[in-house]
């Protein structure tokens, strides 16, 4: 998976945790057999930030943990007409999660847990949405919790 991390919070984020949260979310794309070619973003900011974008996009004033912009397909335009291996050649573009740092480092505390695994669970949480996943029905809830914990658990970052 071709995926760009953007890095603009105040103090920026250790190499190490960078690398972690990258071999992650690779890590679970494999675990969804994503092509090679999917891509998406990631960008860490404070609480600032993702206030404003979440009163932007959410008319929610308030600072939150992740946020996910999914890329949708619009339906209404006429389809092209490729062959396969063309087909196969364009990238399929997830979306873009935007993580605050400051939310991450609150909610580790708060939930006694390492930093690096609020920070991984939050990026996982992001990405499975990207991927149409969902917890506003109960039995999508828990399909989506399940495959959170199977794949923070099978990388290696539990509780």
């Amino acid at each position: 998976m071709d995926l760009e991390i953007f890095d603009q919070t105040t103090a920026q984020l250790p190499n190490e945790q960078l690398k972690m949260v990258s071999d992650l979310l690779q890590y679970a794309a494999r675990e969804l057999s994503l092509s090679e070619n999917t891509e998406m973003s990631l960008t860490f900011v404070n609480n600032p930030e993702i206030k404003k974008l979440n009163a932007q996009y959410r008319n929610v004033d308030r600072a939150t943990d992740v946020l996910s912009f999914a890329a949708e397909e619009v339906g209404d335009e006429t389809p092209i007409i490729m062959d396969p291996e063309m087909v196969a050649e364009i990238p399929a573009n997830l979306g873009d999660l935007f993580i605050s740092i400051d939310k991450v480092a609150e909610q580790a505390k708060f939930l006694g847990h390492s930093v690096d695994r609020e920070l991984g669970f939050l990026a996982v949480h992001g990405f499975l949405h990207l991927n149409g996943y969902d917890h506003e029905e109960p039995a999508d809830e828990e399909k989506m919790f399940k495959l959170q914990r199977e794949i923070l658990d099978g990388y290696g970052l539990t509780r």
